[in-house]
């Protein structure tokens, strides 16, 4: 694992809040708080829970072009990543990231229709840390 890669794991690790940003069908950009992601494998592959019914469902339905970003506002610290959002409606996916205590927000269960996954694979970032910031690629 190279230095980039773990400098946006320990961001990651650190945080309880993400920003996911989508584009709607007019072009323009929304961006929203998350909980923090529950699986990820590296950088490359983040997977984050949400409701069915959303706009950012609906956005990613419609164009998969999708970012996230993690950030210690304290340090003035932050990780852009870019990349695609896939909605991921299949029963494996959502057992993956199930927890106890969902069923507060989602009382059908794993089962129930208003819990979705959404697969985030991210192609490239912007790493921001001691007032500099650099981009880089994600293999």
């Amino acid at each position: 694992m190279n230095s980039t890669e773990q400098y946006v794991i320990d961001l990651f690790e650190k945080q309880n809040l993400s920003f996911i940003g989508t584009v709607d069908e007019h072009g323009f950009p929304h961006i929203r708080a998350m909980l923090r992601p529950r699986k990820r494998e590296g950088i490359k592959t983040i997977y984050f829970s949400t409701n069915t019914p959303t706009n950012k469902v609906r956005h990613l339905q419609s164009n998969e072009k999708a970012c996230v970003y993690f950030c210690n506002p304290a340090a003035f610290q932050g990780a852009l990543l870019i990349g695609t959002m896939e909605v991921l409606e299949a029963q494996e996916y959502k057992e993956m990231l199930w927890q106890d205590g969902d069923e507060l927000y989602y009382p059908g269960g794993v089962t129930d229709p208003d819990y979705i996954v959404l697969r985030f694979t991210a192609i490239s970032g912007r790493n921001f840390s001691n007032f500099h910031s650099y981009d880089f690629d994600i293999n």
